[in-house]
């Protein structure tokens, strides 16, 4: 591992070889997917590249920190696309439920997306893209913190703002549309 740390990637692909075959065996126990176990390893191992630098021995051993960022990996990425995939439920049911609607229902909903549409286009680009990646791409604070590379705690805070600015300027055209 010191010549991980050391940038030394003949010294990683060794550390892939030893431990690869028994990391996909955890994450697919915890994934019960094998595409979803393959990405679950492949990302642990490049978080491991990543945050190499980070490792301390006196803290754990090689072995239990790779397999808790693989089990750690494997369950982020189960949550993931079980919320996903109870999203998508949840779309074609309501997509059901919306072919027996009406006209009228249509156009609300209609009215409502591209209100929805319009205030997130005047949120400040950073804002607009964590509550996009949030709940159009079903991430969570953590993913989208990974994806973007930015500090967990600066996607909490672009939510929060996001999310106020977007329910201020919602409120402010229910008030102009009743008076």
């Amino acid at each position: 591992m010191r010549r991980v740390q050391a940038n030394d990637a003949d010294a990683f692909e060794a550390l892939y070889d030893r431990y690869a075959s028994r990391a996909f065996g955890l994450a697919i126990v915890i994934c019960n997917n094998r595409q979803r176990a393959e990405e679950a390893v492949q990302d642990a191992f490049l978080s491991i590249w990543r945050s190499r630098a980070h490792y301390d021995p006196a803290h754990s051993p090689v072995r239990t920190w790779l397999f808790a960022l693989i089990r750690n990996r494997s369950i982020d990425i189960y949550r993931h696309n079980r919320r996903a995939d109870s999203l998508r439920a949840s779309q074609a049911h309501l997509n059901r439920i919306g072919m027996l609607g009406s006209v009228e229902d249509d156009v609300v909903r209609r009215d409502d997306g591209d209100r929805v549409r319009a205030t997130l286009h005047e949120l400040p680009a950073p804002q607009r893209e964590v509550i996009t990646l949030s709940y159009f791409g079903g991430l969570t604070h953590t993913e989208i913190a990974e994806r973007l590379d930015v500090p967990l705690g600066t996607v909490k805070g672009r939510m929060r703002l996001a999310l106020e600015k977007a329910r201020a300027e919602i409120v402010f055209q229910d008030n102009h549309n009743r008076s």
